[in-house]
């Protein structure tokens, strides 16, 4: 068996999205009648690396649940150009696994200076941005020893998700979310399926990752761990941006993973594998559609099918698989990628 900390990580996230959901859901409950009494027309999330696709996620999710935009903070004009942004209007949440990067946590001081409510979502409630914060959703996710992040993520979209749900009474959207653990289990059955694809691909330099909807930030972290683990250059798009001007880049045998569930956006995906097959691409996709996975090179059937806002949590479990399985088919380390550690303190 397979030693990685890496893989024992994957695993592990059934588990870890359980404990937080028991442990948290009315902590957070109490949180979201607590925000009902501040007034706040739009949500800014500060986050870096995988706790930024995390944070686009949430545009999807707070978007189409409370109808309140989202915008992804700028830290460095807090640290680096010492501007003075107004927070009127605000609810602020910081994303880390760690707590640790002081421009993420300088967001969260400006923020709460400012008189805006604040969340800090991390793994670590000793950490300065937990500090920082007015009000805390810690991920119960254990200690994470692998660099790159696998069950902090999950854990991260699902906290969005209870406190999304929370603040929209959505008590049928709550007790779906109790399910995603047991989908989760599902989608590790992939595991072999994953290996095979990952050996077509063990030549590939450069690739693309798409999505849609809420599949954007899956496309991002998927992409973020084939540049971590394998080094080979993948760009995030979605399906409709990827349509104006980048898929100039397919050419015969060009190495495309997409991402596709059913739900709004199945049927512009379903056109896009088709343009893709066209021009020759290499298509590599996770889905629960039979009409995108009939096109593709190589088909990663999707075991179990869930509502469409809580599949990230379950499709990138078999990205994880993918980006792990090519790391060792080219002959890498993924415990161990160079050039990166655990805690990144950028300021």
């Amino acid at each position: 068996m397979d030693t990685s900390t890496l893989l024992q990580e994957i695993y592990e996230q059934p588990a870890a999205l359980r404990q937080l959901i028991n442990t948290e859901s009315a902590p957070v409950a109490r949180l979201a009648h607590k925000l009902r009494d501040r007034r706040y027309q739009y949500v800014v999330i500060a986050a870096r690396g995988s706790s930024d696709n995390a944070a686009r996620y949430a545009q999807y999710l707070i978007g189409a649940a409370l109808g309140l935009p989202v915008a992804l903070a700028t830290p460095s004009l807090h640290t680096r150009y010492g501007a003075h942004l107004r927070f009127e209007g605000a609810l602020v949440i910081g994303i880390s696994q760690s707590g640790a990067s002081p421009d993420i946590c300088a967001v969260i001081d400006d923020a709460r200076r400012a008189g805006a409510p604040t969340i800090a979502i991390t793994n670590n409630l000793g950490s300065p941005l937990a500090r920082a914060a007015e009000f805390n959703i810690p991920l119960h996710a254990g200690i994470e020893r692998s660099i790159a992040a696998t069950k902090t993520y999950t854990t991260q979209l699902a906290a969005l998700a209870l406190l999304t749900l929370s603040m929209a009474n959505d008590s049928a959207g709550l007790t779906t979310l109790a399910t995603i653990p047991d989908a989760m289990e599902a989608i590790l059955t992939l595991d072999a399926r994953m290996r095979e694809i990952a050996g077509d691909l063990a030549d590939a330099t450069a690739a693309v990752t798409i999505g849609r909807g809420y599949h954007y930030a899956t496309a991002w972290e998927i992409a973020l761990k084939l540049k971590e683990l394998t080094y080979v250059a993948a760009e995030p798009y979605s399906a409709a941006d990827f349509q104006h001007g980048p898929i100039a880049l397919v050419r015969e045998a060009f190495p495309v993973v997409l991402v596709a569930t059913r739900g709004a956006v199945a049927d512009d995906l379903t056109a896009i594998t088709r343009r893709l097959r066209d021009l020759g691409a290499h298509l590599t996709v996770i889905s629960d559609v039979p009409a995108i996975l009939e096109m593709a090179d190589r088909p990663a059937l999707l075991p179990v099918s869930v509502e469409e806002r809580f599949s990230p949590m379950t499709t990138i479990i078999a990205g994880q698989l993918l980006v792990f399985h090519l790391a060792r088919a080219r002959g890498l380390d993924p415990d161990n990628p160079r050039g990166l550690r655990k805690v990144t303190e950028t300021r």
